[in-house]
């Protein structure tokens, strides 16, 4: 049986900031290269990057808590 990696969520603070994706996409993909998860911040940027703003916004909760 293969064990589950438990995930870690980052708290980002993006309530209150620029709305602009890009800040967005950099402001996520450093807290999560902060916490040591490179490989989750690249899919995290192919995944946010993928469609509309709406999709932008899905993906960040998927991967981070706001604040």
């Amino acid at each position: 049986m293969k064990q589950q990696k438990i995930k870690i969520k980052p708290k980002v603070k993006l309530i209150g900031q620029d709305g602009n994706a890009f800040f967005i996409l950099g402001t996520v993909r450093k807290a999560l290269i902060k916490e040591g998860m490179e490989e989750e911040a690249k899919e995290f940027i192919k995944k946010a990057t993928s469609s509309d703003y709406d999709n932008l916004l899905r993906v960040v909760n998927e991967y981070v808590d706001v604040e």
